[in-house]
């Protein structure tokens, strides 16, 4: 990868001409910088897939190419491009239908909207790998004849389909109503019984870890059930008997589910793996008894899986946020305060609470500034970034509580250029600090400066517009390809320069 290259393709300085010149000998990995360029005209995009047609996918997203650009005989990945994001004719569908590479129909498979003609040649695609990938967004025509399918696989693609009907999602879950299949990918390779050793030495071998198959095609069942259950749109009243289930991957669709019965989700939460009870935990269908009886499960997960649940009251949020490592994070419940539940966290005598209001970004200013003046280095920390904050107030916190506000004092969008330029040539700057003041719109060149002696810092600092131009030159030969590349998509670099380096 040529990093001064692909730098200068993301360059929002770069001239136009060196725009034209650098598409003319772009690789895949220039063309995918330039393919993000704001300026890039229609024009340009159709030269730049002439030249490297990988780059016709990100291209077709942004709407850059039009159907009659492409020749989809000489230009088959940029037909593929186009027909992914519902813009290519129907006519090429049928072509790559039956191109002879199966990776360009798998991918053709994938495509929405897809005609009739195509999905029907691509139903019976000898590849199943491709019928599968058709049968992951089909119709639901489709999807329910797919579930029929005599492989395996295809079956357990068409589980995973929210546009699968109902009713065959449920024989898929339960297996009544539908012939047996008769493949799947690990018979389909190996003698049976077969089981897969999860640390299988061999190094061609694709098969999943613990893929199994006794003639009943056993884990290839099993997940399509865990398909099925993840799946909305699959009854609720085919999935409740798994609650019970012996296998924790059948449960635990179930405990995120929001659409069963409160029964059922006081079964779940009797389920002895812990990763079950905190998905259970975090679902806002759960009722108050069950959340409060989950608040004091012994494990920490399922007590902090209960602190992301949006429904949890404020005060049972506060006996788990004493108890349990949560962290700095802006929790649901907490996003949703109402006004006199943020003066009521605002005053809350323990810290934790105050420091989780103080992650809110929309706090009143009277609490806002309330906060900033904590005497809690961790509320601190968190209100330290909240927009709004004085120049004053910032100092003020670097000054009271030192290193451990640093870091988030420099990430207030706020931050004046000399209070970063301070915080650059503290005594003992803090390496997040200075990472933070290298991304930082109002840094200046002498903060930034500082910012490069830090290793982490330095491919930040070296794409920073305020770097003076003879240090971002000076960058370009830099060890670290990132810093390298930084610097090359650096505005401040000088044109004279982009010139010479544009072949």
């Amino acid at each position: 990868m040529n990093s001064v290259l692909c730098g200068l393709a993301t360059n929002p300085a770069l001239l136009p001409d060196l725009v034209d010149r650098l598409i003319m000998v772009a690789d895949e990995d220039i063309a995918m910088s330039l393919a993000e360029r704001e300026d890039l005209t229609h024009a340009r995009a159709v030269a730049l897939v002439s030249r490297v047609e990988q780059s016709a996918g990100r291209l077709a997203e942004r709407g850059l190419l039009t159907a009659d650009d492409v020749d989809p005989d000489a230009q088959p990945l940029a037909a593929l491009a186009l027909l992914s994001e519902g813009a290519g004719r129907p006519a090429w569908a049928r072509l790559l239908a039956a191109d002879p590479i199966i990776e360009r129909r798998e991918r053709l498979a994938a495509c929405p909207g897809l005609p009739a003609e195509a999905q029907e040649i691509l139903a019976v695609d000898p590849e199943v790998r491709v019928v599968a990938e058709l049968a992951l967004q089909a119709t639901a025509d489709m999807a329910a004849r797919l579930a029929a399918h005599p492989h395996a696989e295809v079956r357990c693609a068409v589980a995973g389909n929210e546009a699968a009907p109902p009713a065959v999602l449920a024989a898929l879950v339960t297996g009544e109503g539908l012939p047996p299949a008769r493949h799947c990918l690990v018979c389909d390779r190996e003698e049976t019984p077969f089981y897969h050793d999860p640390d299988c030495p061999r190094l061609d071998c694709d098969l999943p870890p613990a893929a199994a198959c006794d003639g009943s095609h056993e884990s290839t069942v099993h997940q399509t059930r865990v398909n099925a259950l993840c799946n909305p749109a699959t009854p609720t009243a085919a999935v409740v008997g798994f609650a019970d289930h012996p296998s924790m991957g059948l449960r635990w669709p179930l405990a995120v589910r929001p659409d069963l019965p409160a029964a059922v989700y006081e079964r779940l939460a009797a389920s002895p793996e812990p990763g079950v009870r905190a998905a259970l935990a975090a679902n806002p269908a759960i009722g108050d008894d069950l959340i409060r009886a989950l608040a004091a499960d012994a494990d920490p997960d399922v007590r902090r899986g209960l602190a992301v649940n949006p429904r949890v009251p404020l005060d049972v949020l506060t006996r788990l946020a004493n108890g349990t490592r949560i962290g700095s994070t802006l929790l649901p419940r907490i996003a949703t305060a109402s006004r006199a539940e943020i003066e009521e966290l605002a005053a809350s005598p323990h810290p934790v609470m105050r420091m989780l209001l103080a992650e809110r970004r929309d706090l009143p200013p009277e609490i806002r500034d309330g906060l900033a003046a904590d005497l809690d280095a961790k509320v601190v920390k968190s209100i330290a970034p909240h927009p709004g904050l004085s120049d004053a107030r910032l100092h003020a916190m670097v000054q009271r509580h030192g290193v451990r506000v640093m870091a988030k004092v420099a990430k207030n969008p706020e931050a004046s250029p000399a209070l970063l330029e301070d915080l650059a040539r503290h005594g003992s700057p803090v390496r997040k600090a200075l990472r933070e003041i290298a991304r930082h719109p109002n840094a200046t060149a002498a903060a930034l400066l500082v910012c490069l002696l830090d290793g982490q810092a330095r491919p930040v600092a070296a794409g920073h517009r305020a770097l003076p131009p003879q240090a971002v030159v000076e960058l370009l030969t830099d060890d670290d390809w990132q810093v390298v590349e930084a610097a090359a998509a650096n505005p401040a670099l000088p044109p004279e320069v982009m010139s010479m380096l544009v072949p």
